[in-house]
C-alpha cells in the first residue's frame, strides 16, 4: 500500500494554469502505474490522465488532450498534472492513484486503482 498526498490546487480565473502534484510518502512510486481522476458536485468521478511506470505510455480523456499533461519524477515520488487553459468544467476536486505494475506501457483500467489521495480542490472562476 502506498499513501499518497495531493497539493497544489486552488482557485484560477478561466483560462489560467495550475501544477498538481501527487506526493507518496515510505514507498518509491517506480513500481506503480499513476492516474489522476476528477469528480465535480452531482457528477461521476472521470478518469483523466494516467502515467506507465517510467511515462512511456501516457493515457487523456479527450476533454483535456492538449491542455493537461501528466509526468512523474520517480526520483522524487512525486507524480504531477500540469493543467493549462483551464475552464469552468475543469472545476472539481482531483485525486491522484496508483496501481502496480511491471509493464512499461501499463495504463490500468479506471477501476483498477489500489491507492488514492484524498484529493485537492481545484476552481475555476468563469
Amino acid at each position: 500500500q502506498v499513501q499518497l498526498r495531493e497539493s497544489g490546487g486552488g482557485l484560477v480565473q478561466a483560462g489560467g494554469s495550475l501544477r498538481l502534484s501527487c506526493a507518496a510518502s515510505e514507498r518509491t512510486l517506480i513500481n506503480y502505474a499513476m492516474g489522476w481522476f476528477r469528480q465535480a458536485p452531482g457528477k461521476e468521478r472521470e478518469y483523466v490522465a494516467a502515467i506507465s511506470i517510467r511515462g512511456e505510455t501516457r493515457y487523456y480523456v479527450d476533454s483535456v488532450k492538449g491542455r493537461f499533461t501528466i509526468s512523474r519524477d520517480n526520483a522524487k515520488n512525486t507524480l504531477y498534472l500540469q493543467m493549462n487553459r483551464l475552464n469552468a468544467e475543469d472545476t472539481a476536486v482531483y485525486s491522484c492513484a496508483a496501481r502496480s505494475a511491471r509493464n512499461i506501457h501499463y495504463i490500468p483500467p479506471s477501476d483498477a486503482y489500489d491507492d488514492w489521495g484524498q484529493g485537492t480542490q481545484v476552481t475555476v472562476s468563469s
